[in-house]
């Protein structure tokens, strides 16, 4: 009993600590995860490349699942990324998603599971291992379901999803940032403008939005607004999440020149596009 899975990370367009409104893009960078079932009852999980790195989100996601649709199934999780763990890109929600469909491929129920209900199981994993603030449904959705995504993060219910052939460009410093650890008072201080950024998110504006979303945040969380204006007004950056990552869209040749700008800085840059397939079974 074994399945296969990956889901690609996402970028943000308006983070929902503020208000619980919020929207995301996949892009093509992912995560993927093997699980193999067995009769032991117990779930024990792995990260390639990284021995020590917390497995509880992805255990959980294994006994969420064999809950909802196995006969209590134990076995083993292990994951592998081409996404740089807490940098803002959502690797957490790209782990649940592979975890939670490559766990229903092995039980033979991928095929009668919604896929966005499959999404909801891996938000409430990720709640249930407390790696996030909003419950994620946001990243979540647009890591399961690709293209973007708007969402009320309160009721996990998705609002709006749009397909977009946008080039993306990723710069993530060389510090760390996770999730749960964000100051979601100051976050919450800035919540008339991020109605502002959701109003637009909800609209189809989603590189109007980002722009209101990533000036903010970036004043809410204490990262510089440098990077935002400097893709101005060419392309639409925004802060990934709470950092320390930023994601711009915009075409090709824009991105590149802002690439120049921003390998100035310490970390990494790279240039990839929006993900329109999510999730996918391997």
């Amino acid at each position: 009993m074994a399945g296969c899975a990956a889901a690609p990370a996402a970028g943000t367009v308006v983070n929902a600590l503020a208000n619980g409104y919020g929207a995301a893009f996949a892009i093509d960078a992912h995560v993927r995860a093997t699980v193999d079932l067995d009769d032991s009852g117990s779930v024990t999980g792995a990260v390639a490349d990284a021995p020590d790195a917390d497995t509880r989100l992805i255990e959980r996601c294994v006994e969420i699942v064999v809950g909802r649709v196995g006969d209590g199934e134990g076995g083993r999780v292990r994951t592998e990324s081409d996404v740089p763990m807490a940098a803002g890109l959502k690797s957490s929600s790209a782990a649940a998603n592979a975890t939670v469909l490559a766990t229903l491929s092995a039980l033979d129920a991928a095929d009668a599971q919604d896929r966005v209900e499959a999404c909801r199981l891996g938000v409430r994993a990720a709640r249930d291992a407390g790696v996030t603030v909003t419950g994620a449904f946001d990243d979540a959705s647009a890591s399961m379901l690709g293209g973007v995504t708007v969402t009320d993060n309160d009721d996990d219910k998705l609002l709006r999803r749009d397909e977009r052939d946008w080039d993306v460009l990723v710069y993530t410093p060389a510090e760390r940032a996770f999730s749960a650890d964000a100051d979601v008072a100051r976050c919450e201080r800035v919540a008339p403008v991020a109605d502002v950024a959701a109003d637009l998110a909800i609209e189809g504006d989603h590189r109007g939005a980002m722009g209101v979303n990533g000036l903010a945040f970036c004043a809410a969380l204490d990262y510089p607004t440098d990077p935002i204006v400097e893709a101005l007004p060419d392309a639409a950056a925004s802060l990934s999440g709470t950092g320390p990552s930023y994601t711009a869209v915009g075409d090709r040749e824009t991105l590149e020149s802002l690439q120049e700008r921003w390998a100035e800085r310490e970390g990494e840059t790279w240039l990839t596009t929006t993900q329109r397939t999510g999730a996918t079974i391997e």
